[in-house]
């Protein structure tokens, strides 16, 4: 394996929820709020807001299950994946409150993507109808849909949106590898195409930089790498004792830094990106 970009100084421990009340019980989603706080969701169905500056932890709302992918809207409701509930949960940040969103046919939501320009939420499932992972649409105002992309993956996982909104990367854990799947003019799902292969071992996240690169997540190792089309995947950091990089799930940019929540432990981690340094440079 070639050196990683960053060494783990570059890392730290953003807020450690061990003790806390309420408690950052290993947390699997993250995303960054437009007030520049981090959210997280947690295996105990909690929807925590951690402030900006890593100070403090707030209760925002959850449920009795447990929280997987989270994601926002440019109103601020947020919209969260419950295992237990095979559900759809949607926080109305107008109310405070947190209610079932959307639930059709989907068995195990794992990952939101909100598309506001077309108006639907898309959900990557993990297990699907005979084990059939793949993607789901919902409408972002009535939570009605069903599935969207039809073709079979290998435990659908993380998606991210393109930064032309021309089609999803979605995470496909059991396969290492990250596939491409178009949206057309007309809303349906193009054909799945393999863009990203070799993440080993359990890719799980993935999300864009401000600079256009893929970011992805490794479950195990604890490790996160960063793939462009021009110079392909490279390691960008790995936590071999996986303590402060302690398998990381999803993971959020504000800036340049980068966020992950921690399935191992109790905490978000940041990353400093300003620290990366180019090969050769």
């Amino acid at each position: 394996m070639a050196k990683p970009l960053l060494d783990m100084s570059a890392a730290r421990v953003f807020f450690d929820g061990i003790f806390t009340s309420p408690r950052v019980a290993h947390p699997e989603g993250v995303a960054v709020h437009r007030d520049g706080s981090i959210w997280c969701g947690t295996e105990t169905g909690d929807l925590l807001r951690l402030a900006p500056d890593g100070g403090s932890v707030e209760r925002m709302g959850g449920t009795d299950g447990f929280l997987l992918g989270i994601a926002f809207d440019s109103a601020g409701n947020c919209f969260a994946c419950d295992l237990r509930h095979a559900a759809i949960f949607r926080w109305d940040a107008a109310t405070g409150q947190m209610e079932r969103f959307a639930s059709s046919g989907i068995r195990v939501p794992n990952y939101p993507i909100v598309d506001e320009a077309r108006g639907w939420l898309y959900v990557s499932d993990s297990i699907g109808e005979d084990h059939r992972s793949g993607i789901f649409r919902y409408h972002l105002e009535t939570g009605e849909g069903g599935l969207w992309c039809r073709e079979a993956m290998s435990f659908a996982n993380g998606i991210a949106m393109a930064p032309d909104e021309s089609g999803l990367y979605v995470v496909e854990s059991d396969a290492a590898c990250i596939s491409h799947v178009p949206i057309h003019a007309d809303g349906t799902a193009g054909p799945r195409k393999v863009v990203v292969d070799g993440v080993h071992n359990v890719p799980d996240g993935v999300a864009f930089a401000p600079d256009g690169s893929l970011f992805i997540s490794c479950y195990e190792p604890s490790r996160i790498y960063r793939w462009r089309v021009d110079k392909g995947l490279e390691v960008l950091i790995e936590d071999p004792a996986a303590t402060t990089l302690a398998h990381p799930t999803n993971i959020a940019f504000k800036g340049d830094k980068l966020y992950t929540a921690n399935l191992g432990r109790w905490h978000v981690t940041e990353i400093d990106l300003a620290a990366l340094r180019e090969p050769n440079s």
